[in-house]
């Protein structure tokens, strides 16, 4: 057991890919935790963990820094295919990837130096359906519906990608602040509508064909870029008629590029990057449990 790791990220969001058949310790919260954490760990947004499957060419497992799992990441799914590639475990450039949140169909796009770098990924269909989320609230669809919270009152969209997420306008022109994502973000994900917890956006329309977002992922709070972030917050423009497919997301990594169909099928595409490789050192491991 080698215990090596890699890192990458999409637009800032930065996730360790391993296998675990090659660490000499179990992914377990708490050693997730130990090695997510940025002062006393290598640091991430995440770990991606390779995993068996029986209908697709790989399985994935992804873990928040907090130690729970996620059901999907288009980030990571951009990472997790840059890394089968760059550590040779395929040499095609389009294959699926099953994850928690459904199967994807991933294709990666090499650059001249033989790097894959940038992804178009089938990220499956969005549903505004409360028992996608799950959402407690009684409705049909989560298209602008009001939830409370603070004694504020706002209005959301609820959009499931194969993980939940809570989407809140405000009008074009306007802005959101760090400050109110620090506030809103954690507010949202714990709201006792979502009874397991939420992803946030706080999003404004740019343009006809783009917005911009901030981000509050469940497990793992602010984040610079999300894939399946972009994904349920496109889907909520074009289904409130805020957007014209495809949409630009702009996020404070950069931006991802959705094309949202008539059936809300969503594809996405964006850049990723690789940060390192190396392995866990010996006494790391030691203090793991």
């Amino acid at each position: 057991m080698n215990n090596e790791f890699f890192k990458g990220h999409g637009l800032g969001n930065d996730y360790i890919a391993v296998d675990p058949a090659g660490l000499s310790f179990a992914l377990t919260p708490d050693n997730i935790r130990a090695i997510c954490d940025r002062h006393w760990g290598v640091g991430s947004d995440g770990i991606l963990a390779l995993a068996p499957a029986q209908k697709a060419d790989f399985g994935l497992r992804i873990y928040n820094p907090d130690g729970s799992e996620a059901e999907k990441s288009g980030n990571g799914l951009r990472i997790f295919a840059r890394y089968l590639y760059a550590t040779g475990q395929v040499q095609k450039q389009q294959f699926t990837v099953d994850t928690e949140g459904g199967l994807v169909r991933v294709e990666l796009h090499v650059d001249p130096h033989g790097d894959a770098s940038a992804a178009t990924v089938q990220m499956g269909r969005a549903t505004f359906a409360p028992q996608a989320l799950p959402c407690a609230l009684e409705a049909e669809e989560l298209v602008a519906q009001p939830i409370e919270v603070g004694g504020r009152a706002l209005t959301f969209t609820g959009v499931s990608v194969g993980n939940p997420h809570c989407v809140v306008f405000r009008e074009p022109g306007a802005q959101w602040s760090k400050d109110e994502l620090g506030f809103w973000g954690p507010a949202l994900e714990n709201h006792p509508l979502f009874p397991r917890r939420t992803n946030v956006q706080l999003a404004v329309p740019v343009g006809p064909h783009a917005i911009y977002i901030l981000i509050w992922e469940r497990g793992a709070g602010e984040t610079q870029a999300s894939g399946s972030s972009a994904c349920a917050a496109a889907s909520a423009a074009v289904r409130l008629g805020l957007v014209q497919s495809p949409v630009a997301v702009k996020a404070p990594g950069g931006t991802l590029h959705i094309d949202v169909s008539a059936s809300y099928d969503l594809t996405m595409k964006g850049p990723v990057a690789e940060v390192a490789r190396g392995a866990f050192s010996p006494s790391f491991v030691r203090q793991l449990r």
